[in-house]
């Protein structure tokens, strides 16, 4: 169970930009940032994957997993604690986590994939993507630009899936997703949209959740 803490307000400080300072209050009065703290995992997205696990249960013991866009490294931590064989990938660093092998590289120019320098079979059982650009602020330039990472991630899933495989990957609402969907719904038994508890409610965020890969 999230409990909630007091509200905290921040005192004005001319040096804080007005952005920077309802970031920081919207952090600081987060449950799931103190949670996650409290838990140890790296994130407060590590619960919207946890959720998602509890309900549909696509995560289990010596499963093979790619988490694509990992760092800092909560959806990592969630599938490790599974029993799951890891291999992250992310733009930027990551701390070593036990149970993950990690790679740096900018997922948009990886094409090398060789499953055989990390122990992994040719085909694996999840693919994970939470991957998303810096938002701009302008609603219609953040969907498109997370849809092509997602699009990204699907092309890549599609290819070292096995058969009954799952797929999840961040999406924002605004229309494009449609023509994902539809992709996926001809390569998957079951597509959902989902939005777990910890996902913010004003957030546009949702992820995909496809099951049942045909092969």
């Amino acid at each position: 169970m999230i409990t909630r803490t007091p509200t905290i307000k921040l005192r004005s400080k001319k040096s804080r930009k007005q952005s920077s300072r309802r970031w920081l209050e919207r952090q600081l009065n987060d449950p799931y940032v103190f949670e996650a703290q409290k838990a140890g995992y790296r994130s407060r997205a590590a619960f919207k994957l946890a959720q998602l696990n509890d309900k549909y249960s696509f995560l289990k013991k010596n499963m093979y997993v790619i988490d694509l866009g990992a760092a800092p490294g909560g959806w990592s931590q969630v599938a490790a604690a599974c029993g799951c064989h890891v291999v992250a990938l992310d733009i930027n660093g990551m701390d070593p986590l036990a149970g993950v092998q990690f790679i740096q590289i900018d997922f948009m120019n990886f094409d090398n994939w060789n499953p055989q320098d990390f122990n992994f079979p040719e085909k694996v059982d999840v693919v994970l993507s939470d991957m998303a650009y810096p938002t701009t602020g302008h609603a219609g330039t953040d969907h498109l630009r997370t849809m092509s990472l997602a699009e990204a991630a699907y092309d890549f899933a599609r290819h070292v899936l096995k058969e009954n495989g799952t797929f999840l990957a961040k999406v924002f609402q605004g229309g494009t997703e449609k023509e994902l969907l539809s992709q996926l719904k001809k390569n998957f038994k079951t597509v959902k949209h989902v939005k777990p508890a910890a996902s913010r409610q004003d957030s546009t965020e949702m992820y995909l959740l496809a099951q049942g890969f045909r092969g």
